[in-house]
C-alpha cells in the first residue's frame, strides 16, 4: 500500500513526526530527502532543515542534492528513492519539481515510492491535475497520485477561480501552514490543520 502525505509547512510535519502516530520514524528508519523544489530558495538550506527534523528521531537520513534535469537519470537517485521507508518532497517551487521530475528515472521512482511526504506547494505536482501559482488556473500533473487536486492557500479571488475552472468532476483540497492530508491509494483524508476540500464551489467531506 502506497501511502501519501501532503503537509501544509516544515512546522506541520515536524507536529507528524513528533506525534508519531501516521508516521513512526526510528534509528532503522530510512528517510530521502529531496530539494528540489527549493532550487531558488536555497535547496541546500531546505535540506539541512529536513534531515535535523528526522536526525533528532534516530533515522538515517540523506539528502539527494538533485535540483535541475542533469541529475535526473542518475541511477543511484533513482535507487535511493525508490527504496527509501520515507522520501521527503521540499516546499518550493511547484512548477521547476514538475519540470526537473517529469519522465526521468527519479521521478517515475517518486510514483513508486510506498511512503512520500510533500511539503506546501511541491504536493500539487503530484496528482493527476496541478494548480498553476502564478494565477490559479488547473494545469497538467505528473500523475503519481490520483483521486484529489492539491493547491496551498491563495486568495479568494484566485481560489474561486480555481474552483470554477475545475468544475464540479474534481475535488479540491487547499492545504494552509498546518493542514496535514493523508492518502492510502484508495482514499484521502484530512488528519489535522488547515484544510479546506471542496468539489465546485460546494464544501465536501474528505
Amino acid at each position: 500500500m502506497q501511502t501519501t502525505m501532503a503537509v501544509g509547512s516544515l512546522a506541520a510535519l515536524d507536529d507528524v513526526v513528533t506525534r508519531g502516530e501516521l508516521l513512526v520514524v526510528t534509528g532503522e528508519s530510512d528517510v530521502v530527502v529531496l530539494p528540489t523544489a527549493a532550487a531558488f530558495i536555497g535547496a541546500t538550506e531546505a535540506a539541512i532543515e529536513l534531515s535535523v527534523l528526522f536526525e533528532t528521531s534516530g533515522a538515517h537520513v540523506e539528502a539527494l542534492m538533485h535540483i535541475d534535469r542533469s541529475s535526473s537519470d542518475e541511477p543511484y537517485f533513482a535507487t535511493r528513492v525508490r527504496e527509501a521507508d520515507v522520501v521527503v518532497l521540499s516546499d518550493g517551487s511547484a512548477l521547476h519539481a514538475r519540470s526537473v521530475w517529469h519522465e526521468t528515472h527519479i521521478g517515475e521512482a517518486i510514483r513508486d515510492a510506498q511512503f512520500v511526504i510533500a511539503i506546501g506547494s511541491v504536493a500539487s505536482v503530484l496528482g493527476d491535475t496541478m494548480i498553476d501559482p502564478r494565477g490559479g488556473a488547473p494545469t497538467t500533473g505528473l500523475g503519481y497520485r490520483h483521486g484529489i487536486v492539491l493547491a496551498t492557500s491563495a486568495s479568494e479571488e484566485q481560489l474561486s477561480r480555481t474552483r470554477t475552472l475545475l468544475g464540479d468532476n474534481q475535488i479540491l483540497a487547499v492545504l494552509g501552514p498546518s493542514g496535514v492530508l493523508h492518502g492510502d491509494g484508495e482514499r484521502w483524508r484530512i488528519v489535522t490543520g488547515e484544510v479546506t476540500a471542496t468539489r465546485g464551489h460546494e464544501p465536501v467531506e474528505l
